[in-house]
């Protein structure tokens, strides 16, 4: 049991640690920077998934809260947030009724990109009495869900037209991992983000539509959406904690990475091979390191050693010249993908100056509906 004033030393493993000091710094200048260029700040909160971390970027001056779940708007909502918008498209009567619900008290904004979805919300929205928010969902190139840009007047206007509904603008998620985006800068795919979605903003109010936000970004290129005029919030999730891909992709200092994996070697199977306690169950395995040329699932913090293949329970080390481990030394991992990885795990052990301050638990991980 990991208790508040406990040395780093002592914490059983696996466990996920977080840098408090790291942690505010990255809440802090990324709301500064984003806030120099008059655009709103509304982190994803996937990526922590625990709503007193949520309180913290939010008094920092976050607009509001991004989730991808109606379970995941439940438990942030219940935990304080008043402004929470659902970047995905919402499809069942459940789902419906329930955003109707939170309606009550919370500005609740959906996501919609489809006929079905619109009315299915409307008809919950109309039952509660209520008035819901809705972004419409344009597809700019990553090809997992949105209208596409010629569908996006037809869609607005009907949305702007049924009962319960506001028509709020148009919302997208693309970042760097698309067809077309590889060898390209973030800068130049952040602006060129921007300017896609606020040239369709424009076309849209020429048409008569009424749209107040164009919402856009990612932590790869939040930076460089915002400084688009007409750009009104973004959406950035992992820039809180960063991780193994963030930074060797450039999006965050390898010194701005919060979040890390504390694991015990178990065994020694050869001189260049360790294996830690820490397997699939704890590290992710959505994100495959060859695909994003990386060298494992994880990279030890100080040293040459990278998770190269797991099972349920095993990491299997590579191990680098001079790295030579032995059996009960406790080593630190950066995740290749932090988010899925918290989604892991019951809680986070926030730490400062190698001691213990504070224990989350996860309240809002594997919530799916």
């Amino acid at each position: 049991m990991v208790t508040v004033g406990m040395p780093i030393e002592d914490i059983d493993t696996p466990a996920l640690l977080v840098d408090l000091d790291r942690m505010e710094r990255n809440i802090r200048n990324w709301q500064d920077v984003i806030r120099t260029k008059g655009v709103g700040l509304r982190p994803h909160v996937k990526t922590h998934k625990v709503p007193h971390i949520a309180g913290l970027q939010l008094a920092a001056g976050a607009v509001g809260i991004t989730v991808a779940k109606v379970s995941e708007a439940e438990v942030f909502a219940a935990g304080g947030a008043r402004d929470i918008f659902i970047a995905y498209p919402v499809i069942g009567a459940e789902k419906w009724r329930r955003i109707a619900e939170l309606a009550h008290s919370c500005r609740m904004i959906a996501g919609v990109d489809s006929e079905t979805g619109a009315r299915g919300l409307s008809k919950a929205a109309v039952a509660a009495g209520v008035t819901v928010d809705v972004r419409v969902e344009i597809d700019s190139g990553l090809n997992r869900s949105g209208v596409t840009p010629e569908q996006a007047l037809p869609m607005c206007r009907l949305v702007s037209q049924l009962p319960g509904l506001r028509l709020d603008g148009i919302f997208g998620f693309r970042s760097i991992f698309y067809a077309g985006g590889a060898g390209r800068s973030a800068s130049e795919l952040g602006r060129e983000e921007g300017e896609f979605y606020v040239n369709l903003a424009d076309e849209l109010r020429a048409a008569g539509i009424q749209i107040d936000s164009v919402s856009v970004g990612s932590t790869p290129t939040a930076r460089y959406a915002a400084e688009v005029a007409g750009v009104t919030e973004v959406r950035p999730g992992t820039y809180i904690f960063g991780d193994y891909m963030m930074a060797e992709i450039g999006a965050v200092s390898y010194d701005d990475v919060a979040l890390s994996i504390w694991c015990t070697v178990v065994s020694r199977t050869a001189s260049d091979r360790a294996t830690i306690d820490g397997g699939s169950k704890t590290f992710c395995g959505d994100s495959i390191p060859a695909r994003l040329n990386l060298r494992g699932y994880a990279r030890a913090v100080n040293d040459d050693a990278y998770v190269v293949s797991m099972s349920e329970e095993h990491g299997v080390l590579q191990l680098g010249p001079g790295v030579q481990y032995q059996i009960g030394d406790k080593v630190s991992f950066y995740p290749i993908h932090v988010c899925t990885t918290v989604n892991l795990s019951d809680e986070l052990v926030g730490v400062r100056k190698g001691y213990v301050e504070t224990v989350w638990p996860v309240q809002a991980r594997g919530k799916r509906t």
